[in-house]
């Protein structure tokens, strides 16, 4: 996208916003515009987030926060912006976490959780959790602990299943694990909002995209209480392969999709 953005009039009427993100080639013109208008405060305010988002700047790092599963989530500059498709990994959590009973707290753990999105989702669908969430990017970690403060989470930075607390070996009900999945040569094809913007580590996968899945499965069933279930978000043409990499862990594999929202998640269940 093109940053020549001349300053809005101080009304900054929508019409006006909505003319200068689609000339700078912005496809959802008029709801990135309703969404600026909806978070500035003021005219210079809406100036200022419409040449961000006209220079190529992702809307999402421009107001400060995605919408995810009916929530608004704080996204800071740098940190992965959550997906809509990434809703249906939240929703086949929930159904797996209802049917365990509400008599008991769940124990969830939002794994390479970015913004915390996910774990924020799950607790707010599921009510009593014990909320743990692990990332490597400091940045990421920050922005989980404001969004996860809420529903009582615990944000840890490290490396995958080593940021997380000895005592949760063996317990957890729901792990979430939307780990980079794209391959290494084709993290140059995404839409520079990602490449340009997200952190690496938030997108590269490795040579098949499934490098960092499987460690994740590789150590999953350690963590997971009986009965407990892995989930991992994947492309439609990786799932056979996830599928079979949860099945090497000690897992029972099974494959949901949502054609709606372009979504492939991989389910893997302790026996």
């Amino acid at each position: 996208m093109s940053d020549s953005v001349t300053p809005l009039p101080a009304a900054a009427p929508r019409d006006t916003a909505v003319a200068r993100l689609r000339a700078a080639g912005c496809v959802f013109a008029e709801d990135e515009a309703g969404i600026i208008l909806a978070t500035a405060t003021t005219p210079d305010e809406v100036a200022a987030m419409v040449a961000r988002r006209a220079g190529g700047l992702p809307l999402e790092h421009v107001v400060g926060w995605a919408e995810f599963c009916g929530l608004r989530i704080a996204v800071d500059p740098g940190v992965f912006v959550p997906r809509r498709r990434t809703e249906l990994l939240v929703r086949e959590a929930v159904a797996l976490g209802r049917a365990a009973g509400a008599a008991r707290e769940i124990v969830v753990v939002d794994l390479c959780c970015g913004s915390g999105a996910v774990g924020a989702a799950l607790a707010a669908a599921l009510g009593r959790t014990a909320l743990h969430a692990a990332d490597l990017d400091p940045a990421a970690v920050a922005c989980a602990a404001r969004n996860l403060a809420e529903a009582g989470g615990r944000v840890h930075r490290g490396d995958l299943f080593a940021a997380l607390p000895a005592a949760l070996r063996g317990t957890v009900d729901l792990l979430a694990a939307n780990v980079p999945y794209v391959p290494s040569a084709a993290v140059g094809l995404l839409p520079a909002e990602a490449r340009d913007h997200e952190a690496l580590i938030a997108l590269d996968g490795g040579h098949d995209g499934l490098d960092v899945m499987r460690r994740v499965a590789a150590s999953a069933a350690g963590w997971l209480a009986p009965g407990g279930s892995l989930l991992v978000e994947a492309g439609e043409r990786q799932a056979r392969a996830a599928a079979g990499i949860l099945a090497a862990g000690g897992l029972r594999p099974r494959i949901a999709t949502d054609d709606d929202l372009g979504a492939t998640v991989v389910i893997g269940t302790r026996p």
